[in-house]
């Protein structure tokens, strides 16, 4: 598969917000991922990697998740996405030595760009986009021995096909769609993996993890502790993170 060279940005992670830094941390330690870096610069901050996706938890008491992209060229880029209609809701301040630029997708996903900083890189994987699909059923190929393999970060939308034209304008490619149960596709800039659903079976922007072993990670987790999570069928389980955010620990296969 000959994936996209992203255009948003140089290296892409999800920001999710937190009132205690700690304690988050402590969280996805046990979901696989470990700390990369950390500063009290612009606000007190920890990247976090499980070796194929990025997080940024950012210390602020207000629930927020977003697609970020950290970019090199950061006003080349804007005036890209400006040009081609992209209106953003949020932009920096000329003082600010971190810029960032916000806006949102037509079903509400917030994607910033933000100052490359140095020292921030992509993980090195490899993800679902880079692996054999024989690797997909064997576990030990995971990079991720705790969730198993970072699948697709998903949120709602009303309309498939007006999304896809949304996310093409930012360089996205559609990798695979489908119609059942509902119409979704996967789409990529080869950096971030997005999936797009036109469902009501879910509200908010969720991380997706699958893997062929799910069941017995799930009773791993289980078993060392894991709370505030859901049935999600099939053996499935929806976890809901100290932050409020969500994850999905899905099997992968029938």
């Amino acid at each position: 598969m000959i994936l996209p060279t992203s255009k948003l940005g140089d290296v892409s992670a999800i920001t999710i917000t937190t009132p205690d830094l700690e304690t988050s941390l402590s969280y996805y330690q046990r979901l696989g991922f470990a700390e990369i870096l950390r500063y009290d610069f612009p606000f007190p901050w920890i990247q976090i990697s499980d070796g194929a996706l990025l997080i940024m938890l950012r210390k602020d008491p207000a629930p927020y998740i977003s697609l970020t992209y950290y970019v090199k060229d950061l006003n080349k880029v804007v005036g890209e996405l400006e040009q081609s209609g992209i209106s953003f809701s949020q932009k920096p301040a000329e003082t600010d030595l971190i810029k960032r630029y916000l806006f949102q997708s037509p079903d509400g996903l917030t994607i910033s760009l933000v100052t490359h900083v140095d020292g921030f890189e992509q993980p090195p994987g490899p993800t679902m986009l880079q692996m054999a699909q024989a690797d997909f059923f064997n576990p030990a190929k995971y990079v991720n021995k705790t969730c198993g393999l970072f699948g697709e970060f998903a949120h709602p939308v009303k309309d498939l096909a007006q999304s896809i034209l949304f996310w093409e304008k930012l360089g996205f490619k559609t990798l695979s769609k489908f119609e059942a149960p509902y119409s979704w596709a996967i789409i990529s800039d080869g950096l971030a993996v997005i999936g797009l659903h036109q469902t009501n079976s879910f509200s908010y922007p969720v991380i997706t993890y699958f893997a062929a072993d799910m069941k017995e990670k799930i009773e791993k987790l289980k078993a060392e502790g894991l709370t505030n999570f859901s049935e999600s069928g099939g053996g499935n389980i929806v976890l809901t993170t100290p932050e409020q955010q969500k994850i999905n620990l899905f099997k992968l296969g029938m």
